[in-house]
């Protein structure tokens, strides 16, 4: 078996003491990623639409560093900072993703840095 690190080809802010992503046998597990600008590693605050925006964005650079694309996730956690933006989260979200959407868990945690969300992601790259 195998484990290849798979990395953002536009991050280059130090972020913690993890991989973005592990592709392991054709299954990439990805890392929770949040609204961070990856350059300089600060939060970008906004509304948890756009900050769902831009989450996704950054899930979407490591999947593709690993050759695949959003329809190859499989299953998505999500972590809200307030279960209340559950409705506008999920309406945002729904427009990233095609017609068969990943299955998903979504919970209300407390996350740093006052971010609203916070996603990690598992893919098939086959």
């Amino acid at each position: 078996m195998s484990f290849v690190e798979v990395k953002s080809t536009i991050k280059t802010a130090d972020t913690g003491a993890y991989s973005a992503g592990i592709l392991v046998n054709g299954w990439l597990y990805i890392s929770g990623q949040g609204p961070l600008d990856l350059k300089s590693g600060a939060v970008i605050s906004g509304s948890i639409e756009e900050e769902t925006i831009l989450t996704l964005s950054h899930i979407r650079e490591i999947v593709k560093a690993a050759g695949g694309t959003m329809e190859n996730i499989v299953k998505c956690t999500v972590h809200l900072s307030d279960i209340n933006d559950f409705a506008r989260f999920d309406k945002t979200y729904a427009a990233i993703f095609g017609a068969m959407k990943p299955a998903r868990t979504t919970v209300q945690s407390v996350l740093s840095d006052g971010i609203k969300i916070e996603i990690d992601a598992v893919a098939f790259i086959g």
